[in-house]
């Protein structure tokens, strides 16, 4: 497998914006919201499990699921998340260490929005990686992406991890309070800080394998 580095942080904190820099450098990119995306669109794989356990009423018309549904039904039933998560995340494992072991690049970055909530994934993160930046600019950002008031995305952050919760367990941060010049810079020294303790690692490995093969 391939040198994980975990990339995490807080809604509009720009995990996207700094995937795409590593992404630009050749850097293989597993995002575990896309791989939930492709899981619950039509036909994906984990569509019948879901339909079976919540019933038809969470698959839209085109045979997706329904996420605002599937929400509503999970604010209503405090176990219903739970369930969800017990068909979604055994499905997210398997391929994310699929894509994972067949990166191209020394390393790769696996994006996983909650990891600090949730620690889901973190027995194949090496690294934690985190993108940061002022809180009243992720409700700004939010706000305008996604068209929401001030109190629902205040509502939502209040869900997740603190800043200090998410800076105690993360190996390295960047700062992105807005300037991309600035984010490029430090993306591109933690490429060159990546690069070399993924060589390292296989170097070690090598000679691991070469000491067992002569004793």
């Amino acid at each position: 497998m391939s040198f994980v580095v975990g990339l995490t942080g807080g809604i509009g904190s720009g995990k996207s914006s700094v995937a795409d820099l590593f992404s630009a450098l050749g850097v293989s990119i597993v995002d575990t919201d896309a791989i939930a995306h492709e899981l619950t669109r039509p036909g994906g794989g984990a569509m019948r499990a879901i339909r079976d356990e919540f019933g038809g009423s969470v698959v839209d018309a085109d045979g997706r699921l329904n996420r605002p549904v599937m929400r509503r039904i999970a604010f209503a039933d405090a176990s219903a998340k739970n369930r969800l998560e017990a068909i979604l995340h055994p499905l997210i494992l398997a391929e994310s260490e699929k894509r994972c072991v067949s990166a191209a690049s020394p390393y790769a970055i696996l994006v996983v929005p909650l990891l600090v909530e949730t620690g889901f994934l973190r027995r194949m993160i090496r690294r934690i990686l985190l993108v940061d930046c002022e809180e009243s600019l992720q409700e700004s950002r939010v706000m305008s992406r996604n068209g929401l008031f001030l109190d629902e995305v205040r509502a939502i952050m209040a869900t997740q991890a603190s800043r200090p919760d998410r800076e105690a367990v993360a190996d390295d941060v960047v700062l992105n309070n807005g300037n991309i010049e600035t984010l490029s810079r430090q993306v591109a020294e933690l490429h060159r800080k990546y690069l070399d303790l993924a060589h390292g690692e296989s170097d070690g490995r090598v000679a691991e394998g070469m000491r067992r093969a002569l004793f």
